[in-house]
Parts: structure tokens; C-alpha cells; sequence
């Protein structure tokens, strides 16, 4: 955090989240090391060539990215959270290029999120069928029929036309309260002991949070075995 926080500069910021569909979930999970690293390269392209892009901010802009699997209920929900710097170094490397306030939107970041969202999947479905051609994916289990091509396809084809989620905004409390939040989850498990409630008749309770409405603190439980086969 306090390495992080020392090479913020005095500029606006811009806290982006880039997510996969759950149909990608599974595959993730029996390919961590392969999907999270395609996951975390086709995020960092996208923001680098849309901003380089001259149309848009023709700049190299900064990113810091990290790399979240699970949510509030405990779903597998892969995404990553980018902060980006408001404007870039030019392609000499002579100046300072800052963003530009759209006309249209009144918005200062550069890349409409719509536009974010088509390029990152393109790239992220291009990587993970590479990997698969190359044969750095495995499937087991449930997901053993994907081995036939025609079927990883089918699953990929159903992927293309979930919605891939892009969130792009300005940090509420500034960058030094978006990198806080970040730093807590890299040495962080999925779940902390401070929101076990109890283990009863073969079920896990813990409280979990509820940012749609308005973060109130809720009650779950999941079946013991369930949580077991998810974090194996």
C-alpha cells in the first residue's frame, strides 16, 4: 500500500473493473494460474490500446490491477479491479496528455465502457482459445465434455453473448481510499474469520455484505461440503 501510494501523482484517477460471465467461471476454476493470468493480460491490453488509441487519448497511461475471485454470497465471480491514471505519457515521451472531457457525456474518461467491454472480451476469448489449442487447459469432472472441441466452442459461443460487465468512474474518496480497499485483498482469503457466525447441521453461517441495499449486513449459509469442493 504505502509503495503504491507513493507513486500516485497530482492527477485524476479512475477506478475500472473489468469482469468475465459466469460461463467462464468453471473453467477458471480448474485452470486458475492460466485463466487469471489471460484474465489480468487481456484487461491491461484493452485499457493500453484504446488509450493509445489517438481518436481517444493517444497516451500510455499507468495501471495498477488486482485480481478479485470471489464476492460478498461466496460465488466464484472473476474480475479485476484497475486503477488508471486520468491521461498518459505522449508517444515521444515529451509531455503529459491528459484526458479528454467527451462532449457528448461531460465524462473524463477517455474510453466509453461499451467500447471497453467488446475489445476485453475479443482478447480475453482469443487468449483462452489459444491456451486451449496450445493445450494449457485441462477439464475434469463436470467439465470432462469440454475437451471435445465442438463443445468448448459451444461454451465459449454461450460466453460471447453474456454480458462482460465494465465499470468505469472516478474513485468516490480518491485513489489513496480505492488502493486501501484493494491492499486488503491481497493477503486476504476468500472469507475472514470475523464473519463466521456458526457450522450447524451441516451448513456454514456467515454474515456478508449487501452493497444493493445500501450495505446492510446479512445472514447466509452454505452446505459445508459445497464450500469445501469451491475452495479446493
Amino acid at each position: 500500500m504505502e509503495a503504491r501510494a507513493a507513486e500516485l501523482l497530482p492527477i485524476p484517477y479512475f477506478h475500472v473493473v473489468l469482469t468475465v460471465p459466469r460461463d467462464i467461471g468453471p473453467i477458471a476454476l480448474q485452470n486458475k494460474r492460466v485463466v487469471y493470468g489471460i484474465l489480468l493480460r487481456a484487461a491491461a491490453e484493452t485499457l493500453r490500446q484504446l488509450a493509445a488509441d489517438p481518436k481517444r487519448l493517444g497516451a500510455e497511461i499507468g495501471i495498477v490491477a488486482v485480481l478479485h475471485t470471489w464476492g460478498q454470497q461466496l460465488p466464484h465471480h472473476a474480475h479485476v479491479h484497475c486503477i488508471c491514471t486520468g491521461g498518459g505519457i505522449s508517444p515521444d515521451g515529451t509531455r503529459w496528455v491528459p484526458c479528454k472531457i467527451s462532449k457528448k457525456t461531460k465524462k473524463e474518461f477517455s474510453i466509453p465502457v461499451e467500447i471497453l467491454s467488446l475489445v476485453f472480451r475479443g482478447k480475453f476469448i482469443d487468449f483462452l482459445k489459444r491456451a486451449c489449442r496450445n493445450g494449457e487447459l485441462s477439464f475434469h469432472r463436470d467439465l470432462v465434455p469440454l475437451r471435445q472441441r465442438n463443445a468448448f466452442e459451444e461454451r465459449l459461443n454461450r460466453a460471447i453473448k453474456s454480458k462482460w460487465a465494465v465499470y468505469a468512474k472516478r474513485p468516490f474518496r480518491g485513489p489513496e481510499q480505492l488502493l486501501k480497499y484493494l491492499a486488503r485483498y491481497t493477503h486476504r482469503v476468500a472469507i475472514s474469520n470475523n464473519r463466521l457466525i456458526e457450522m450447524r447441521d451441516g451448513y456454514v453461517h456467515f454474515r456478508w455484505k449487501d452493497y444493493r441495499d445500501g450495505g446492510k449486513q446479512k445472514t447466509m449459509r452454505l452446505a459445508v461440503l459445497s464450500m469445501a469442493l469451491t475452495f479446493c
